[in-house]
């Protein structure tokens, strides 16, 4: 059942062009490819949310050429969170701001980077399993924004993402990605809700 309705979804989502010239989904006799989007991050509610894409959504998404006719793409989207060094922090009982030495950056920088590529790196095994085409991206910024902004600016016809079983007050407080991207995204979106075991 909602693999019927987020397939429909697909289907009948309608990507305004802005460029007058001729574009692919316009061209007699070529299907422009539908893709769909899931956003990653360390929780494994969100690899729960790309296992799921994966299992109902493969034959749209094989490398194989019988597929050729649906022409899918999944793409993988990881949001790291922007490292503000300018901030000043107190280093001390009434001592003066001191800014964190370029050392300490690059160190910060470093760990980001290479937490990206192990999560991506995860997504494209998972993907490549199942020979699903596919392709990984990193932003960085505010997850929910950057997301957005990604899925209009690539013209995705269906945003996935995992629900991370937030309590009315952690909601409230920082806000949910997922709740988020229901109201601003640009295109359907599925939230995919994990099994207790997972979000316990």
């Amino acid at each position: 059942m909602a693999e019927d309705q987020a397939t429909a979804a697909i289907e009948t989502s309608k990507v305004e062009e802005k460029q007058p010239q001729t574009t692919e989904a316009e061209a007699p006799g070529v299907t422009r490819t539908k893709r769909i989007m899931v956003a990653i991050d360390e929780s494994d509610s969100s690899f729960y949310a790309l296992q799921w894409v994966i299992d109902h959504f493969s034959t749209l998404l094989l490398t194989t050429e019988g597929a050729e006719a649906e022409r899918g793409l999944l793409t993988v989207v990881h949001v790291q969170p922007t490292f503000h060094h300018f901030a000043p922090f107190p280093a001390g009982p009434g001592a003066t701001a001191v800014y964190p030495p370029s050392l300490m950056i690059e160190s910060v920088k470093k760990t980001q980077q290479e937490t990206s590529a192990a999560l991506l790196l995860r997504a494209l095994q998972m993907c490549r399993a199942k020979q699903i085409r596919s392709e990984t991206l990193v932003f960085e910024g505010e997850a929910k924004e950057m997301i957005c902004q990604a899925v209009e600016q690539m013209h995705v016809d269906l945003l996935v993402v995992g629900s991370r079983g937030l309590g009315k007050i952690r909601r409230a407080l920082i806000g949910s990605v997922s709740d988020y991207c229901a109201h601003h995204a640009n295109c359907p979106i599925l939230i995919v809700k994990p099994p207790k075991e997972i979000t316990s």
